[in-house]
């Protein structure tokens, strides 16, 4: 018999593990300190996610029904499609109507936003007809490509379309993920300020290049952020790779921090053409969980809201984590 990877033993050994901690979830938790701590995954509705009843009950099968699911179980979800495509406010107003008011939508920036490139045929036709005759056949483009007004109206459409969910009260933060090209240079910093300005909302800052906190840069990042109340994003990830960035420990914002789990599939995580479930096909044990517990509850001490999203969204490991290292967290409070 072939050897289970226990780290990827499959949606029905994962599921089991999540049996006695089902609920653990479903409310944020308020830590010492004062925190609020919202556990959740970084997705809702991967192919993997959404297979059979991996994560989902019989019958929440309709976009309408899994949404409504989700929000039952988790506090917070972060939506990764607007990385791909800017958001449309309608989809934003059945985004909200389907969840509880208290119930917080993180949103990753268009790929634009950051420095990367986006299909052409993605942007909406407003934009598309905008382009100058250079740019418009091109089947791919960068912000760096785009006349300046265009570049804001990318800002502007993608706040426009979130607007229900920021006049809710439900929009948390914009996740700036920026590329593994992406330098600890003055030019990257004023960046990552326009950024923020021209989006006029809380931003969270994702790097994924290691020199940013390498023993020359580490200081100077960590201050930067701090001075400009930017949010700091901490990540567990593999490491030993130019895009593997420690799992740094650090509040900078006193109103928000985010941690984020990707997984430790250091087999997948710079392979090409493969999807993100399975660049991000890990399940991590309780005890890798148990190691960050006093981490995040150090965090929360320092900043008023902790988002703690499960990235290694293949199948039910993100939902199964999500909802361990809640419980971890629930009982480190109660000792």
């Amino acid at each position: 018999m072939a050897k289970v990877d226990p780290h990827d033993p499959g949606p029905e050994a994962a599921g089991k593990r999540a049996k006695d901690v089902l609920d653990a979830a479903v409310e944020p938790l308020t830590l010492t300190g004062g925190a609020t701590v919202r556990v959740g995954s970084a997705s809702w509705t991967d192919p993997t996610m959404t297979a059979g009843t991996v994560f989902y009950p019989q019958g929440a099968d309709s976009a309408e029904g899994r949404l409504q699911y989700y929000a039952s179980q988790f506090p917070l979800v972060e939506i990764d499609a607007t990385y791909y495509a800017l958001p449309n406010a309608r989809t934003a107003e059945l985004w909200r109507d389907r969840t509880p008011p208290d119930f917080v939508f993180d949103v990753k920036a268009h790929a634009l936003m950051t420095g990367q490139p986006t299909e052409t045929k993605r942007l909406p036709k407003v934009i598309r007809e905008a382009l100058p005759l250079e740019l418009a056949d091109k089947p791919r483009l960068y912000a760096k490509d785009l006349p300046l007004e265009l570049r804001q109206q990318v800002f502007t459409m993608f706040m426009e379309g979130l607007e229900p969910l920021r006049a809710a009260g439900q929009l948390g933060s914009i996740l700036l993920q920026y590329p593994k090209w992406f330098f600890p240079i003055g030019e990257s910093r004023d960046q990552i300020l326009e950024a923020r300005e021209m989006l006029g909302h809380t931003v969270a800052i994702e790097v994924r290049n290691a020199s940013w906190f390498n023993d020359k840069n580490l200081e100077r990042t960590l201050r930067f952020l701090t001075d400009n109340e930017l949010p700091f994003v901490m990540v567990d990830e593999p490491q030993g790779f130019k895009s593997s960035v420690p799992p740094v420990v650090a509040v900078t914002s006193p109103d928000l921090a985010v941690m984020r789990f990707h997984g430790r599939n250091a087999e997948n995580w710079e392979k090409k053409g493969i999807t993100p479930a399975e660049r991000f096909q890990y399940l991590y044990d309780r005890e890798q969980l148990s190691e960050w517990a006093p981490r995040l509850a150090e965090a929360a001490k320092q900043t008023r809201d902790v988002h703690v999203l499960m990235n290694n969204c293949y199948a039910n490991y993100g939902s199964t984590n999500a909802r361990e290292l809640a419980k971890i967290l629930a009982d480190l409070k109660a000792d």
